[in-house]
């Protein structure tokens, strides 16, 4: 009755080895194929680098349009207005005479020189005979040679006072021509700024005068744009009153130089072609500086790492209400910097870049291996290290581009 038994142990004994067997062996095929397949893909999502394109972005300045030839009229003596022989909006041609003053000094001053002057010449030409009498009479031994001397030094004297005579003569009259005032160049009177019969002070401005030839608008500009222009370049000149006109071309002829006051705005000309816009039309005029703008990524794809020398822990940079972040020093390069993941051919990549602001729910960055386009991982970053294999699954967050 024994045999039966030992017979069934022994048959249990050897079911449950071979069951044993087989577990092993399954397991050790699990190993091997888990070893040949490598480590599992990271799912994780992606989102693409936004921005990095130059854009063209068109800025307008006002201005008034202006002839190129212009002048502000003034006497360079007081007196008072006696005639105006012009109108407002008259046309004159060079060499008119478009006003006179009354200063009662001026006459009896150029009276007075012109006086002096022919008292000096005569008594010039007396010592010139008187030294030519005593020269005659030296020669035979009548007059000594000191007196003669005298009357040389007479006539020389003399001859330097006509001289300062004729100068001062010629002062006088030129101050009494300054009382009449003439056109220096064909044009039209713009503005008459002083009534007939006011008192003018010497320098104040009597009137304008402009030429039809030629038109010009100056703008005024930040510092910056300076770089954006050039001499001889075209710049669209629009009309205020009818923007729906086409612009004008006009040319840049004047850049000022960027001054030493800070905020300060500095002068464009331009001239405008001929027979196009009158003087006085309020105009506009485009300048169009090429910008690029900053790339920019999900603010949930940029991650700190903190103290990158004794640890590899790293956290995603959480909103702030601060538009700036605050990039380390060049001592502190070893305590914190910033980077994301990038994702090509499947594999993620850490690469480092600087934050330049936040803007919402991205940040603008600065990096020189990442370009539009590039897909960088914001979701699925606490399992991933660098070099790993990633499943992608792209929403990108749409925003405006960034100018940078």
């Amino acid at each position: 009755m024994v045999r039966p038994y030992l017979r069934m142990a022994l048959l249990v004994v050897a079911a449950l080895t071979a069951v044993a067997c087989s577990k092993a062996a399954e397991n050790s095929g699990a190993a091997a194929s888990a070893a040949v397949s490598g480590p599992a893909a990271v799912h994780v999502r992606t989102a693409a680098v936004e921005g990095g394109d130059a854009r063209a972005v068109s800025l307008r300045f006002a201005g008034i349009v202006r002839a190129s030839q212009r002048a502000t009229l003034t006497f360079q003596l007081s007196g008072t207005l006696i005639e105006r022989k012009v109108e407002l909006g008259q046309a004159v041609a060079v060499g008119d005479v478009l006003a006179r003053i009354y200063s009662p000094t001026l006459e009896p001053a150029r009276d007075f020189a012109s006086a002096r002057l022919d008292e000096l010449t005569t008594n010039y030409q007396q010592s010139q005979r008187e030294w030519q009498r005593a020269s005659s009479l030296r020669e035979r031994g009548v007059v000594s040679e000191q007196a003669l001397e005298q009357i040389v030094a007479r006539r020389d004297g003399l001859k330097a006072s006509v001289a300062t005579a004729r100068a001062a003569l010629a002062e006088a009259s030129k101050m009494l021509e300054e009382n009449t005032l003439k056109a220096p160049f064909a044009g039209r009177v713009e503005a008459l700024l002083v009534e007939q019969n006011e008192f003018v002070a010497a320098g104040q401005p009597v009137m304008r005068l402009s030429s039809p030839k030629g038109r010009e608008v100056e703008v005024r500009v930040p510092v910056y744009l300076l770089d954006h222009v050039s001499l001889d370049a075209n710049l669209p000149v629009w009309l205020v009153q009818d923007r729906s006109q086409a612009p004008v071309q006009g040319r840049v002829i004047e850049i000022a130089q960027a001054g030493a006051v800070r905020g300060e705005l500095q002068p464009l000309l331009v001239n405008l072609p001929a027979n196009t816009l009158d003087a006085g039309m309020p105009v506009e005029v485009g300048i169009t500086p090429q910008t690029t703008a900053a790339l920019t990524v999900p603010l949930l794809a940029v991650i700190r790492s903190v103290n990158t020398a004794a640890s590899s822990a790293s956290s995603p940079l959480s909103g702030s209400s601060s538009n700036v972040v605050p990039l380390p020093g060049p001592s502190a390069s070893s305590i914190s910097s910033t980077s994301v993941f990038l994702v090509r051919d499947g594999v993620a990549r850490r690469t480092p870049v600087t934050v330049l602001r936040i803007l919402g729910e991205r940040a603008a960055i600065q990096a020189a291996s990442l370009v539009a386009g590039d897909q960088v991982v914001y979701a699925g970053m606490t399992k991933l290290a660098d070099g790993d294999t990633v499943i992608e699954a792209a929403q990108a967050v749409r925003t405006q581009p960034v100018e940078g």
